[in-house]
């Protein structure tokens, strides 16, 4: 009788670790978007609010490009910008899947500064007559307390490498070196930005300088300065990349990011925090960055 119920207990153990495995296994590898279930698909990237970093719609630019079931990309952009770099990434990931397949822009209210960046990287750009666009530009913005600090009697002690590694520190009275420093990195920033333009609207590099002082348009206007190929909202975007696609009958899919398991468990976004916190407590913590924003 011992004997029975010692292994009624071990079967019961290994049921229990089995589908404890199975449970977590599933978590980590269930499909959270339904690529793949029809002959083809147009799969629809939501890129919403700013832009802070690029791993997360690199993770679903890569999936969709590799989906030899998926015929087109929508990109529907929601953003006043962002980072540069995080930008720039997802700007040229863009780019690699047109040589693949046809990628559409879909501007919905705002698709400014970063925003338009990673749109001119698309196949085609589809705007709203009233969608806020342009904004083309870079923007580095710091604070600057050297006044209070002297005012409340407190010191600061700074110790550094070289004149420039703590450019823009907000402690001290600004350097006209530093600045000097600082806009040189900003005009590059801007040059990229508007070279990038320049080659996905295939438009004069001098043209685009011509618009390029950060002022915004509407998607009409844009469309007049030729950075938006069609004027219309999202069905009007399907039905271009249904035609590029050669997919009329394609259905839309929205693509979602793989979700870890932590943030499965916490919450969305329980992950990204908790990096954050480690890095703050190993001292990463970003001063300034430039930025491709609407200000």
């Amino acid at each position: 009788m011992k004997k029975i119920k010692t292994l009624l207990i071990v079967i019961a153990v290994i049921i229990f670790s089995s589908l404890i495995t199975f449970t977590v296994y599933g978590l980590l590898r269930k499909p959270v978007d339904g690529i793949g279930i029809g002959r083809g698909e147009i799969a629809v990237i939501k890129v919403n609010g700013v832009i802070s970093d690029a791993d997360r719609y690199l993770q679903m630019l890569d999936r969709v490009e590799k989906n030899s079931n998926i015929k087109a990309v929508i990109i529907r952009v929601n953003s006043p910008g962002g980072v540069v770099g995080a930008c720039q990434e997802i700007h040229d990931k863009i780019v690699e899947i047109t040589e693949k397949k046809p990628v559409i822009a879909s501007m919905e209210s705002v698709a400014a500064s970063g925003g338009l960046y990673i749109s001119v990287g698309a196949t085609k750009i589809v705007a709203n007559p009233g969608t806020i666009t342009g904004s083309i530009g870079v923007i580095l913005q710091t604070y600057n307390v050297s006044k209070l600090i002297r005012k409340i009697g407190i010191e600061v002690i700074t110790v550094k490498s070289g004149p420039y590694k703590d450019l823009l520190n907000p402690f001290e009275k600004p350097d006209p070196k530093q600045i000097a420093v600082v806009q040189k990195l900003i005009d590059n920033s801007y040059m990229q930005f508007v070279k990038a333009v320049a080659k996905g609207r295939h438009l004069p590099v001098e043209k685009v300088k011509k618009f390029a002082d950060g002022r915004i348009f509407t998607g009409e206007e844009a469309k007049r300065l030729g950075l938006v190929d069609y004027l219309g909202n999202f069905d009007r975007a399907v039905e271009i990349a249904r035609k590029l696609g050669n997919c009329p009958k394609a259905k839309v899919v929205f693509v979602h990011q793989e979700v870890g398991l932590l943030d499965r468990i916490l919450g969305k976004g329980s992950e990204s925090v908790l990096r954050n916190i480690i890095g703050a407590l190993n001292g990463n913590v970003e001063k300034v960055r430039t930025m491709y924003l609407l200000n």
